[in-house]
Parts: structure tokens; sequence; C-alpha cells
């Protein structure tokens, strides 16, 4: 796919998405969701991408949908030009609920970045609002430059929180901060964002980019890349588990199943040996046959 509304590029491993809409504040369009889906799934299938860096071009993140079409922004029965979502409306004008017409395009975001095998780290550079900070909650280590304001303002917009957020948000902040931020649809700073724990590190905006490459580079300089897949898929899925001990389950499999492959003989080695590790297994072919372990998930 090429593309018109973000860019990609990697280097030392390091995969940098930047949405590029600066004009537009990098304001969310059915384009840009297609195009980040495209380059997360590149980013899957590329060995050589060990990590991934997601930021915005010029002085904003994203500010949110993009609302050029005014009243009829969220009326999708009303505009022109998003035909794909025609579907999900009867003739009689009953809709159907299941279709994916319906889906919200942010949610197909989040969920591919949620179900990425490579950890990411959101380097947010200004405004982030609505889509623009739903879009993070997946993401693995939020950095932002003391420049960055943040707004889930979906209720001031008459409409609902979108992207899995309802899933995502009270995980990390808590219910209170959650409903409050909701509720309110206010705009706040960086630093609140840090200290409600939305925001893991929070820097000057000149460093922004050179602290999230240099988290990148640790990362795919000294971990096993079937491992840090592995791992991330453990931490996000066992939010949702009713016991440990299905946490155990995975636990026991993952190391059991690492245990006989060259990686853990390589990191055990490497240790000893007081040298770089040189990890030979790859995720694209490498990744243990319990993976992946959960039901599958479907749209209906």
């Amino acid at each position: 796919m090429a593309y018109t509304e973000i860019t990609y590029d990697v280097a030392e491993k390091i995969a940098t998405i930047t949405l590029h809409r600066p004009e537009k504040m990098n304001a969310f369009t059915g384009t840009m969701a297609a195009e980040l889906i495209d380059a997360f799934d590149r980013a899957n299938k590329d060995d050589g991408v060990g990590a991934i860096i997601v930021t915005g071009a010029g002085k904003a993140f994203c500010a949110g949908a993009d609302l050029s079409q005014g009243a009829k922004t969220f009326d999708y029965d009303a505009r022109t030009d998003r035909q794909e979502k025609a579907g999900a409306v009867a003739a009689d004008g009953k809709i159907d609920w299941s279709n994916p017409a319906v889906r919200d395009g942010g949610g197909l975001v989040t969920l591919k970045i949620y179900e990425s095998l490579k950890p990411v780290i959101g380097a947010i550079n200004g405004a982030a609002v609505g889509i623009g900070v739903t879009m993070q909650l997946p993401m693995d280590i939020r950095i932002a430059s003391e420049n960055a304001r943040y707004g889930f303002v979906f209720a001031r917009r008459g409409i609902v929180p979108e992207a899995c957020s309802s899933y995502f948000l009270p995980r990390i902040v808590g219910i209170s901060t959650a409903t409050e931020w909701c509720f309110t649809g206010r705009v706040f700073g960086a630093q609140e964002a840090k200290d409600r724990g939305l925001v893991t590190h929070l820097v000057k905006p000149e460093e922004l980019i050179a602290t999230a490459r240099a988290l990148a580079r640790e990362i795919v300089d000294n971990t096993a890349p079937v491992s840090v897949a592995l791992a991330r898929q453990m931490l996000w899925r066992m939010l949702g588990a009713d016991h440990p001990m299905e946490a155990h389950k995975i636990d026991s499999r993952g190391v059991f199943a690492r245990g006989r492959q060259e990686d853990a003989k390589e990191g055990v080695m490497s240790f000893l040996e007081k040298r770089q590790p040189v990890y030979p297994n790859k995720v694209s072919t490498d990744m243990p046959d319990y993976f992946p372990w959960w039901d599958e998930r479907t749209y209906s």
C-alpha cells in the first residue's frame, strides 16, 4: 500500500510510523485508519523490526476525527464519501448491528495495535484528542512531550468513547479517572496525564524522539524478539483473566517451550560469557506451537 496520510520508516530495527497530515493537525480519516492497519501488519511480518514508535508530524499528534463534514461527520447515512458504511442499514431503515459496516474505524486500529507482536511506543508530540488519545491506549509505553494535551471529548461532540477505550482506559488509569475524563470531556495537560498514569514518561519537546528511540534500542539490542512478542500478549490478555491460574497456565507453557529453543541457550550463555546476545529465533517462524492460545474473537 502506498501511504498518503502516514509515513513508515525503518532504521536500526525500529519502525517509526508518523501520522502525516500536519496541515490538518493529523486529523483522523478512514484513509489514515486503513494505512495504520497496513503499517502494523507490515511491521508484524518483518523480522527486521524489533520495536515500533508512533508519533505525529508538526505540532499535533492527532487532533481527533476530521470534522470537515460538519454536522454529518458521524452520520454515515448522510455522507457520500463513506459508502462502505451503507450496508448496515436495510431498506426499511433498520440497522443490522452485526454488520461489519457498523464497526468503528478507530476500534479497528486499536485492535490491530493490541494484536501487535512488536512492542509499541507512543511518542506524543502535541495535541491528542478523541481518537488521537484513544489510539494510544493499546500502545505499551506512552512518552509525552511537555507540549502534549489530551481530551476524551466525545460527550462534548454528542457521541461516545470509541476505539475500544471503554476497555483500555479504566485498566490503565482506573475507573474514577476514566469516568471523570469521559464525563467532562475536558482537555488536560501532559502533567495530569503523567500524574494519573496515562503517560509513562514526560520529556521536553526536543527530547521526545530521542527518548523514544533510546527505549526502543534498549529492547531491540538486548532482548529476544520471540520472548517480547509472547510477553506482550501475555501481559495484555491477562488483564481480562478471572484467576491467576490462567496466567500460570500460559507462563508454564512459555517457560517450557522457550527453554527448548535456541534463544534460551543464547540468553544464558551470553550472560555467563559477558557478551551481547545474538538471538537466532524469529517471530515470523519460531513462535511456540501453543501460540496463539486464546479463543478466536469475531465481530458478530
